[in-house]
């Protein structure tokens, strides 16, 4: 009666299951499955296995752990991602960033710590194997 039906799944793979815009504020756990894009204000802890983008007007006061992590915004916290965490363009991000591959694009601001380790789920506790090891270069 609202809506038409069809056969076709109600999300592909790039489609936004979600899109919190500028002027909402949000505080508190946010969990979420398929992509969802942050251009409003968040504060608190994100955990989802799936794609988070935070827009240019993202403000996000958070720990972050997801599968991608996609930052065109301003994060303060740490990102911890199982499979990529790409900073973009002016992005400013105050704390450390742990994934398995790590893009950060020229003009960033980015005050913290760079991890990149194995890829392993979101959920997952560091173990003793992850320890970081110095490594003597020799000439």
């Amino acid at each position: 009666m609202f809506g038409r039906k069809s056969g076709k799944p109600a999300v592909k793979g790039n489609d936004l299951t979600a899109f919190i815009d500028e002027g909402s504020e949000i505080e508190g756990k946010y969990t979420f499955n398929g992509t969802v894009m942050l251009n409003g204000r968040f504060r608190g802890e994100i955990v989802s296995n799936d794609t988070l983008i935070v827009g240019e007007k993202g403000v996000i006061n958070a720990s972050i752990r997801a599968g991608v992590v996609l930052i065109n915004g301003e994060v303060v916290g740490n990102v911890m991602a199982s499979e990529r965490v790409e900073i973009r363009g002016s992005a400013r991000v105050f704390g450390d960033v742990e994934a398995p591959v790590v893009v950060i694009e020229e003009g960033v601001l980015f005050e913290g710590h760079c991890r990149m380790t194995k890829a392993r789920p979101v959920e997952a506790a560091p173990s003793a194997r992850d320890t970081v090891v110095s490594l003597k270069r020799q000439l």
